[in-house]
């Protein structure tokens, strides 16, 4: 059997922070729970599956007793905002409607697209409904990706793959990529192409170095002592 695991969710408390973030009562935890889900896809709906898309990567909500903040990952703010701000405007009128709770989105521009697996997944999707071919889609993407200074990334796609009657599988890897390191940064995207021959998932695994820990002082005159106390000897 393989033993394959979400990367997000495997560093989820331990390297990466949760999406959401907030604290509710037993009773009320369902409910809010829904609610988060129903937020991220209006805006993935409103933002990204309309032209022209506003490239959104990630949605992180955070909830006071007062407030709902909504913060979006894009790599168009422009598009987000709007002329004079008035598409942020109208999405918190909406999402005020939508939850009856006061609402503040703030916005985060994502300074390389390249290096964003949610991004890139998307991007390989939209050229495989423009038919482009599978294979040139998604080494052009991984190639991409490694020159924008990655240090590894994997690039899979599943699904009738240029109409074929049987569905199958394609994967293309460069550079190193150790997934069951948890010190390791790995970011991972996932979207869903779909052809006029049916739907085709794309999965995208980026390896951007090691999460460093700096050594307190404490730490580093212990370590120091211990150096100079085996010189001595």
């Amino acid at each position: 059997m393989g033993q394959k695991t979400q990367p997000f969710g495997f560093r989820l408390g331990i390297t990466e922070a949760h999406r959401s973030r907030w604290y509710a009562p037993k009773a009320l935890y369902g409910e809010l729970l829904v609610e988060d889900e129903k937020i991220r896809r209006y805006l993935d709906k409103r933002l990204n599956r309309k032209p022209p898309s506003a490239a959104v990567s990630d949605i992180h909500i955070e909830r006071t007793r007062e407030e709902l903040k909504v913060v979006i990952k894009t790599a168009r703010p422009g598009l987000v905002i709007g002329p004079k701000g008035a598409e942020v405007d109208r999405m918190t009128e909406e999402l005020q409607y939508m939850t009856g709770r006061k609402v503040a989105i703030s916005i985060i521009e994502v300074k390389n697209p390249d290096l964003d697996p949610q991004l890139a997944a998307e991007a390989v999707a939209e050229q495989l409904v423009k038919r482009v071919a599978f294979r040139r889609a998604a080494k052009m993407r991984a190639e991409a990706i490694m020159a924008a200074g990655a240090l590894g990334v994997k690039v899979t796609m599943s699904g009738r793959l240029g109409g074929a009657e049987m569905s199958r599988r394609l994967d293309i890897k460069f550079g190193s990529l150790p997934l069951s390191t948890l010190q390791a940064r790995i970011e991972y995207g996932f979207a869903e192409a779909r052809t006029t021959y049916g739907v085709i998932g794309i999965k995208v695994w980026i390896y951007k170095g090691m999460y460093t820990t700096e050594r307190t002082e404490e730490e580093s005159n212990a370590a120091g002592g211990r150096a100079r106390a085996r010189g001595r000897k």
